[in-house]
């Protein structure tokens, strides 16, 4: 089985990954852990004049924090036992998690859930609304609880 996990910085992967840790897998499982490196938009200042921005400067120093969080990732998954490894590609994280699951033949994608609604969901989008709808494979959404949310034990 293989399964790949979209992960960022944020609580709400923290939440996927304990989740993750927590399921009994067969033992040939294969966890790809996936982090997404965003193009940077282009930044404009005043009177719509470009920002000096170092664009490349800015890529690298967001690929080394992707690459970290995946490693981090895929480390906490090895420490508890499962066979685990990163993948940080460039581009949205909607989209590369619809082609990773594709390359790699996927037969479950898991991410966790912002839980944005209304404004905040239109203006920035959902990447587990997307992936559930476009992913070649079955998909796990993880909810994190909300606070003061007890979670639940089992």
């Amino acid at each position: 089985m293989k399964v790949l996990v979209g992960v960022d910085e944020s609580a709400h992967a923290e939440a996927t990954l304990e989740f993750v840790r927590g399921m009994s897998w067969p033992a040939d499982t294969e966890i790809v852990v996936v982090s997404a490196v965003a193009l940077p938009a282009a930044v404009y200042s005043e009177a719509y004049a470009p920002a000096v921005v170092d664009m490349s400067r800015l890529l690298a120093d967001l690929t080394r924090l992707h690459q970290d969080v995946a490693s981090r990732s895929a480390r906490t998954l090895a420490q508890a036992g499962l066979h685990a490894r990163e993948r940080v590609p460039l581009g949205d994280a909607r989209d590369v998690l619809i082609e990773e699951a594709q390359k790699e033949r996927a037969d479950l994608i898991i991410v966790g859930s912002h839980g944005r609604t209304g404004l905040a969901k239109l203006l920035m989008g959902s990447v587990a609304s997307h992936v559930v709808t476009h992913a070649p494979c079955s998909v796990l959404v993880v909810r994190r609880a909300a606070s003061g949310e007890r979670e639940k034990t089992s």
